[in-house]
């Protein structure tokens, strides 16, 4: 066979594949669409809700929550389908409809995992975004708030901000992350010392089983609602929402910052802080930052700045 006719047979063969990949693809597509319309509700929506790789808005879909670009790259895998469920029959149905269809199933919520387990796969396998489902409902009174797996930690803490100025709720400093994402992998903060983990605070949840049953605290039972906060998120279901118990803050909170290069004696400042961090009041935050040309200590303070100064001295 000449070099001629042998890239001619290649380049029929790299053709035959692809048509054949797209139609597999179109497929699935048309097959999760008919499954989704009839175990969700409202039946017309299903469509409109699902992102194929030829839709034109996939790629926008797909990039919109990817934190780490690392997994950005033209070689990092992409689902078959990007599925964005707007009511939890949706979230119940995607989950059928990717079992009877037999595709492995990712659920992202912010986006900011470090591993990208969320939108990164080494089988086939779709996107179930959360960001639709958002919502988050506060209630001073008895000092709660229900908030939906796709609201984002700045979100929560806002919605709180504005109902009081005396409440708050220990998690991350970054206001970006998914609520889903954070909570079911422990959550931490600023008021770590003071408050513990994120998950000490919550009191209920609301998770859609692998069968597409949703539970909550009752009916789950306590060991699968001991797992579901710091398991991993996707490890026995799709969490839907949290019901948090908020904490008491300061109305006023002191934060300051200090830089200090080596030349600037940075070393012992990483020594002292070492030795005085386990010591000071549960009531101080304060955290070391390494980075190449600086080392940067933040306090949070919210009882007595005067203590740390004079620990540090």
């Amino acid at each position: 066979m000449s070099r001629a006719s042998f890239g001619l047979l290649l380049l029929l063969l790299l053709g035959f594949l692809i048509i054949s990949s797209s139609a597999t693809s179109d497929s699935i597509y048309e097959n999760f669409v008919q499954c989704l319309s009839k175990y969700s509700s409202p039946f017309d929506q299903a469509s409109s809700i699902v992102y194929a790789q030829t839709n034109s808005s996939f790629t926008n879909a797909l990039q919109s929550y990817i934190r780490n670009q690392r997994f950005n790259a033209f070689s990092t895998p992409k689902p078959l389908i990007i599925v964005t469920p707007s009511d939890e029959s949706q979230v119940q149905a995607a989950i059928i409809c990717s079992r009877r269809i037999g595709i492995q199933l990712r659920i992202r919520s912010g986006g900011h995992d470090y591993d990208g387990l969320s939108y990164v796969s080494d089988v086939p396998f779709f996107i179930l975004d959360m960001f639709n489902l958002r919502s988050v409902n506060v209630n001073i009174t008895d000092e709660t708030a229900w908030v939906q797996a796709g609201a984002t930690l700045g979100e929560l803490y806002y919605k709180i901000w504005e109902k009081s100025r005396v409440h708050g709720f220990p998690a991350g400093v970054c206001p970006t992350v998914g609520v889903g994402g954070h909570l079911s992998g422990g959550g931490y903060g600023n008021m770590l010392r003071r408050y513990g983990l994120s998950i000490d605070h919550i009191v209920d949840a609301q998770i859609v089983n692998v069968n597409g049953y949703i539970l909550d605290r009752k009916s789950m039972g306590e060991d699968l609602f001991w797992a579901i906060r710091g398991g991993g998120g996707a490890s026995f279901g799709v969490i839907l929402s949290y019901k948090v118990k908020l904490v008491r803050v300061p109305e006023i909170v002191t934060v300051f910052r200090v830089e200090k290069t080596l030349a600037q004696n940075a070393t012992d400042i990483v020594y002292q802080w070492q030795h005085i961090t386990d010591k000071i009041d549960n009531d101080l935050f304060t955290r070391l930052l390494l980075q190449p040309i600086t080392v940067i200590v933040v306090h949070l303070e919210t009882i007595n700045l005067h203590y740390l100064l004079i620990q540090m001295l």
